[in-house]
Parts: C-alpha cells; sequence; structure tokens
C-alpha cells in the first residue's frame, strides 16, 4: 500500500491549481451525469462535547479511471490555539478490482483545496454583470479561506481589493500579512475589516470559512448583486437562505447537520427555495450572471467525490515522480493453493 505524507501531497499539487479546477469541475460533472455513489456523511460526535467532530465522508468517482474510498476528517478549533491546525484527514483508496485498499493519503491538504476550487468554480460559474469581480471579502482567517483566496485568483485575478475579517483580531492581522506576502503582487491591497458586517459589505464577493456553528449573519448587509460563498455552512441565518437565490453542490447533502439551508428547509418544509446545483450549472456550460438585486448563496455541503477526484490526481502525480512509502505486509499474503 502506498502511503503519502502531507509533504508529497504538497510537492504533487502546488502549483498546479489549473489541474486541480479540472479535477473538481470534472467530479462535479460526473456526479450530475449520475456516475458516481454519494452514501451519506457519517458524523461522529462526543458526549458533552458540541464543537469537536470527526466526519466520514464514503465515495465512488466514475469514469476512465474510476476510484473508490473514504475520507475521514476530524474538526478540532481548540487546535488553533496550541499551534494546530484546526483540521486532519486521512483519505483511504480502495482497488476497483479487489476493494482492497491500496493508498493512505494525508488529506488536509487535498479537503483544503478541493473546497477552495469548489468555491472558485461557483465563482467562475456566477459572474457579476458586466463579467469583472474587483473585490473579495474574507470572512473567517484560517486555512480554507487561504486557499480560496489562492483559487479565486485563478479565475478571477482581476481581483485587486482585498478585506479579511476574524473574531480574533491577532488572527486577522497575520492572516493579513499572510495574504499581502503571498498574493499582493499586481497592486493587491489587502486590509482588515471593523466587523463580519463590515466585511460583508465591502464587496460582491463574498467568502464564509468560519468554525460558527449557530447563524449569526443575516446578509443584509451584503451589496446588491453579491455572490456568497458559504463554505462552512451555519453562518447564515434561516432569513438570509429564504431571501437569497440559493444554489448547492446537491440537496440531499446540504440539507442535513443543521446547516443553515437545513434549517431553512426546516422551516419551510420543502427544498422550493433552492434553484440549482453548481453541476448543472458547469453541465450547462454558459454561466449564469447573478441577479443583480439580490443576494446570491453559494452552499457546499463538500462531497466525497471531490476528495476522491484530488487524491486520484496526486496518486498519478505521486507515482509518475517515484513519490511516497510503500508498506508491505500490512494486508493477509495471498493464500496459496495446494497442487491436488
Amino acid at each position: 500500500m502506498l502511503t503519502l505524507g502531507n509533504g508529497d501531497v504538497r510537492r504533487v499539487l502546488d502549483g498546479r491549481e489549473r489541474e486541480v479546477l479540472d479535477a473538481v469541475r470534472g467530479a462535479y460533472l460526473r456526479h450530475a451525469d449520475e456516475e458516481t455513489s454519494l452514501p451519506h456523511s457519517v458524523f461522529l460526535r462526543f458526549p458533552d462535547d458540541t464543537r469537536n467532530r470527526i466526519i466520514g465522508l464514503p465515495a465512488y468517482l466514475g469514469g476512465p479511471e474510476p476510484l473508490a474510498g473514504m475520507k475521514w476528517i476530524a474538526s478540532f478549533p481548540g487546535n488553533v490555539a496550541d499551534g494546530l491546525e484546526r483540521a486532519s484527514a486521512a483519505i483511504i483508496v480502495n482497488s476497483m478490482r479487489t476493494g482492497r485498499p491500496v493508498a493512505l493519503v494525508e488529506g488536509s491538504t487535498i479537503s483544503a483545496r478541493r473546497t477552495a476550487a469548489s468555491a472558485a468554480l461557483a465563482a467562475a460559474a456566477l459572474p457579476p454583470e458586466g463579467g469583472r469581480e474587483t473585490g473579495v471579502s474574507l470572512i473567517g482567517c484560517g486555512v480554507i479561506n487561504f486557499e480560496v483566496l489562492r483559487f479565486l485568483l485563478v479565475v478571477r485575478p482581476e481581483l485587486s481589493d482585498i478585506t479579511v475579517f476574524d473574531l480574533d483580531a491577532g488572527r486577522a492581522e497575520e492572516f493579513r500579512a499572510r495574504c499581502a506576502s503571498e498574493f499582493g503582487g499586481d497592486g493587491r491591497v489587502v486590509r482588515v475589516a471593523r466587523s463580519a458586517e463590515a466585511a460583508v459589505g465591502a464587496h460582491r464577493l463574498v467568502s464564509l470559512a468560519t468554525t460558527a456553528t449557530v447563524p449569526h449573519l443575516d446578509l443584509r448587509a451584503c451589496r446588491p448583486g453579491a455572490l456568497v460563498l458559504h463554505v462552512s455552512l451555519r453562518d447564515v441565518t434561516v432569513e438570509g437562505v429564504l431571501d437569497a437565490v440559493n444554489v448547492v453542490d446537491d440537496p440531499d447533502h446540504v440539507c442535513r447537520a443543521a446547516t443553515s439551508v437545513h434549517l431553512a428547509e426546516t422551516r419551510v418544509g420543502d427544498r422550493s427555495f433552492i434553484d440549482a446545483t453548481l453541476g448543472e450549472l458547469l453541465r450547462n456550460g454558459d454561466a449564469g450572471h447573478r441577479d443583480p438585486r439580490r443576494t446570491t448563496l453559494f452552499s457546499p455541503f463538500g462531497l466525497g467525490v471531490l476528495d476522491l477526484a484530488l487524491a486520484g490526481l496526486v496518486l498519478r502525480g505521486a507515482r509518475a515522480a517515484g513519490i511516497g512509502t510503500e508498506i508491505t505486509g500490512f494486508l493477509p499474503e495471498p493464500r496459496v493453493t495446494e497442487p491436488a
């Protein structure tokens, strides 16, 4: 079995944002065309602990090189105060011939970049009137929004004004400095907003990637025609969801686990407020412009087929470059059949 650590994964993926976007796009299209199998994610929670969780995302992704496997991802927000990443993950990839596990891949970078690529694809598929976006607000100054910005700049290179906000002012300033250092070329300006509402209202493109567990933003501060990339899924109030044009990745998956969209479904009793899926938009080919008077809300639950798509990209790149460690003796040896 091939094992690939975080350094191996980064070595393969760094600088290949276009290939990541293509892989994620391809996974969405196959899902829209029903070439996937995607059971509901499994949430492991703990008694007297509402903050921490571990999620299992099993999936099958069809195509010329079909893949099956599962991502096991832990979210422990308290890690940040200890200098650790909030999320850690492992991805198991299974052989489609024997079912045996063939690779163990460290999944935190894959998870962050597939999430960011998903948000960037939504931004590309839902441009504003006129087609150009000049600024973006990032609410939640962690790994996910840093990657969101990286991928947004691939599909929206004209972004020149970046506003950030975090409840932790020191974290926001560190994030601002890192963004300025990494992405501050071409005259880009990165600034810190004084509040979440100020950040929401600063630009018509907004990314929410926080650790919020209950809704806290109603989106009334949004500019007309704004697109909100609701990556963290639980920031927006029910009223904010119902007032918006809603795009999701998969209605059955996003209407679970007390997401904002799930709470809206519970309130109204159906999903009629969901207007489209990202896969449908990508399959139709022509970019749809946002409603110039309303907020468009993209709420991606995060599909396991996206993790498999990037795990497959990593495996192909690692094998071509001879990266990773082969573990022998992990599985039982084949039984030898005695001659008759």
